[in-house]
């Protein structure tokens, strides 16, 4: 293959059989479960990396179903994210996520910088109850029950809650082991449409584990849940702020 032709061909590993397609990615039938919860500020403000700002020390756990998505096809996550701002707009920054199906982990990793690890998290109904899970091999690290549907919330109001920025801490290392890529990444949700907006009681449990430490960041208080039905378009990014410049 000629230089040309990878310049013009190539975006992704591998060369001939790329992991993901090239983007953006529509999401269908998107289903959320958000349990927002109060914890340690000194422990939060720790991971919160500069320049974002941390206003309050809530943390939002999320289960999320994705059964129908452009180029990464049928899969579940669950991960911890942070409401953050960054010159006065406020936003969230994702700390962990941990998914069941490899082309959202590569793409993930390599387009955006989401922190994306191999586990085994669930979202379902039981009964009465809307249950997430999260699993990192056979150890239960995380779960997360809410009545189903006892309240309906404001569609629009969620809807600009979604829209609003995203930002990730993107690390690509060099050949060497050295940092090749360390910035501050923004992205956007886009064309959003909620089809279903809930709350209810909930309660969230997290245990400590070595490989999956959302542990770190205890439940003192849970805040509020939301259980969010939605189709979107997962946009791609930019970058903010550059820590190797």
């Amino acid at each position: 293959m000629r230089e040309r032709e990878i310049r013009e061909t190539a975006f992704a590993m591998p060369l001939t059989a790329p992991a993901y397609p090239r983007g953006p990615y529509r999401f269908v039938d998107r289903e959320y479960f958000v349990v927002t919860y109060r914890t340690d500020p000194d422990k939060l403000r720790a991971l919160v990396p500069q320049p974002l700002q941390l206003d309050e020390p809530l943390v939002k756990f999320e289960f999320i179903r994705m059964p129908n998505s452009t180029g990464f096809g049928d899969y579940t996550e669950a991960g911890q994210v942070i409401p953050v701002s960054l010159d006065g707009r406020k936003g969230a920054y994702t700390l962990c996520m941990f998914l069941d199906d490899h082309p959202p982990i590569a793409g993930g990793r390599e387009l955006w910088g989401f922190p994306k690890k191999l586990a085994n998290p669930t979202l379902r109904t039981d009964i009465d109850m809307l249950v997430g899970t999260l699993d990192y091999g056979d150890v239960r690290v995380a779960t997360g029950t809410m009545g189903y549907k006892h309240r309906a919330l404001d569609r629009e109001a969620v809807a600009a809650a979604l829209a609003a920025p995203n930002f990730l801490l993107k690390i690509i290392p060099h050949v060497d082991g050295t940092p090749r890529i360390c910035e501050l990444v923004e992205y956007f949700l886009e064309d959003i449409t909620v089809k279903g907006a809930w709350t209810g009681p909930g309660a969230l449990s997290l245990m400590p584990h070595a490989l999956a430490p959302v542990a770190e960041l205890p439940v003192l208080e849970v805040v509020s849940t939301q259980h969010l039905l939605a189709d979107l378009t997962l946009a791609l990014g930019t970058v903010v702020h550059d820590y190797l410049a």
